[in-house]
């Protein structure tokens, strides 16, 4: 074997035992920091739900809303209902982040590390998908019954010719993507960022694999 011949096998050599190396250094590294933004979106999530909760109840304990509400006569089955299918989302949502923490916390390789990010990330999007239609139904629901047992609504519409009715559909598409849009940038803010970090973990551990 000439002298070329066995100077490349160095270098390979050279660099396989470089990548190695770099793996082993890099894995702890990436864990660390992936369990630590699990962690975060955890306790993110258990913020979420004391504020969904003031937002729920809070307003009840006023005499005017209680009124407001009897005198647009919402369908109060409904609603609990769609209050406690919300709830019931949240929990499990919480159960389903501190679940992927604990796998996180005791993965000891980088495939399972990757399928446990994978998860989470999944289980961010149904979330954020879950709340942006029941944003949009609660929307709907709120203008139907506003159009149908408002008595002052009632009063306008009737006095509306076709346009005007039209204009007002219009005015409340445009609302509701509005207010879509708004729970999409809040959950945006809120859990994007900390995304972003997992995705690139990610990343870093799939060029490991390669």
């Amino acid at each position: 074997m000439d002298e070329l011949e066995l100077l490349k096998k160095h270098w390979q050599s050279d660099a396989v035992e470089e990548k190695q190396l770099s793996s082993q250094d890099l894995y702890p590294m990436l864990w660390k920091k992936s369990s630590s933004i699990v962690k975060t979106l955890f306790y993110i999530s258990i913020a979420e739900l004391i504020f969904w909760i003031a937002i729920t109840f809070l307003p009840k304990l006023s005499d005017s809303y209680r009124a407001k509400v009897e005198n647009t006569q919402i369908d109060e089955t409904l609603l609990t209902g769609l209050t406690v299918l919300s709830f019931a989302v949240i929990i499990l949502f919480i159960y389903l982040l501190y679940k992927a923490y604990k796998n996180i916390s005791v993965t000891d390789n980088a495939k399972k590390l990757m399928e446990s990010i994978i998860g989470t990330r999944k289980v961010i999007q149904y979330y954020v998908g879950f709340n942006l239609i029941m944003a949009f139904l609660s929307m709907m629901l709120g203008s139907y019954y506003a159009t149908q047992t408002d008595p002052k609504f009632g009063e306008l519409m009737t006095k509306l010719d076709t346009g005007g009715k039209i204009g007002v559909a219009v005015a409340i598409i445009v609302l509701t993507v509005i207010f879509v849009g708004i729970i999409w940038l809040f959950y945006k803010l809120l859990y994007g960022i900390l995304m972003k970090r997992l995705n690139r973990n990610y990343n870093e551990l799939k060029k490991m694999e390669v």
